[in-house]
C-alpha cells in the first residue's frame, strides 16, 4: 500500500469509492433516506472535481487498486475521509490519517479538524481526535448527525 497524491484522472474513481463506501457502510447508523441523501446516485462529477481545487488529497493504492482517499484544506480541516468499503480494517485508514498529520505539521497547521459521521467517530478516537460538539446537518428534508472533532500536533 502507498499513499500518493490525487490526480485529475482519479476524480471518477473517488466519487465511486466514496458512494459506495457510504451505502455499504455508513447504512450501519444512518437510515436509508439520510444515505441516499448524502451519496445520491447522481452525484455529479464537475461539481465533485471543482469542490477539491484547494484540498491536498491523499489517495491509498496498492495493485488491487484505490483503496481510500482523504482531503485536507490549508486550514487543517479533514473533508472527505473514505475507505473502500471492502477495504476497512485493513490499515489504509491510519496511513491517510498518518499522511494528513505529516502534512499538517510541515505546512505549520497545528489544529486539524473534521466534521465526522456517527461511523467514523470511533476511528477518528483512536488517533486522539476529540469530539468538540454533536451537530445536526439538513440536506435534503434530511437530518444526519455528525460531530465536530479536533486534534492538536
Amino acid at each position: 500500500m502507498r499513499i500518493r497524491n490525487y490526480t485529475l484522472d482519479d476524480g471518477p474513481v473517488l466519487l465511486k469509492l466514496f458512494h459506495d463506501t457510504v451505502r455499504n457502510i455508513n447504512i450501519r447508523d444512518y437510515t436509508q433516506n439520510q444515505v441516499e441523501v448524502w451519496a445520491p446516485g447522481n452525484f455529479d462529477l464537475v461539481r465533485w472535481s471543482n469542490r477539491v481545487k484547494n484540498y491536498k488529497i491523499f489517495v491509498a493504492e496498492d495493485d488491487k487498486g484505490i483503496a481510500g482517499f482523504a482531503e485536507l484544506d490549508t486550514n487543517g480541516y479533514i473533508d472527505c475521509f473514505y475507505v473502500h468499503h471492502e477495504r476497512q480494517g485493513q490499515g489504509v485508514g491510519k496511513m491517510l490519517i498518518a499522511s494528513i498529520e505529516k502534512e499538517a505539521l510541515d505546512q505549520n497547521t497545528p489544529l486539524l479538524f473534521a466534521d465526522v459521521s456517527i461511523t467514523a467517530r470511533t476511528f477518528f478516537e483512536r488517533f486522539e481526535f476529540t469530539t468538540i460538539q454533536e451537530q445536526e446537518i439538513e440536506r435534503k428534508g434530511e437530518t444526519l448527525t455528525n460531530f465536530r472533532m479536533e486534534k492538536r500536533l
